[in-house]
């Protein structure tokens, strides 16, 4: 197993810091790719962390299926999901972060080759998942 691959990791994270990684992949490393997601912010208030991060990975698949690259993303994060068997609110976050991984190469932004592009991708979730891993006080090496 490549260090990259985030769902040994997932489930020793509390709620609040999945919430935050969630929001990460689908706002900030997607809109970075070129799929930007307009937020109904009114669908998210008051929701638990758990809710909250079902509600937007909801509006991102929404929003972002219906093309080519969305359904080949979707079947293959979907897939992949399904075999790493978690089960709870992890999967749904190890759904979303290889979803979004998978559409960062066919976003209008890239320029390097899907081979690297993934793996820059994948990096740049497992730094990120650290990164708030760490400020929940999460040690993800131990």
């Amino acid at each position: 197993m490549s260090e990259f691959e985030l769902h040994s990791y997932l489930p020793r994270l509390p709620e609040e810091a999945l919430k935050e990684f969630t929001e990460w992949c689908v706002i900030e490393q997607a809109t970075e790719a070129g799929f930007e997601l307009i937020v109904d912010e009114s669908k998210l208030a008051n929701l638990t962390p758990a809710y909250y991060i079902e509600e937007l990975v909801d509006q991102f698949v929404q929003a972002t299926r219906n093309s080519i690259a969305g359904g080949m993303a979707i079947l293959a994060a979907g897939k992949q999901a399904d075999t790493n068997a978690l089960t709870g609110i992890p999967i749904v976050v190890d759904f979303i972060s290889l979803y979004v991984k998978y559409l960062v190469p066919k976003g209008e932004k890239n320029i390097l080759p899907i081979d690297e592009k993934l793996t820059q991708a994948a990096q740049e979730q497992f730094d990120k998942l650290c990164e708030i891993a760490q400020k929940h006080d999460v040690d993800l090496k131990a």
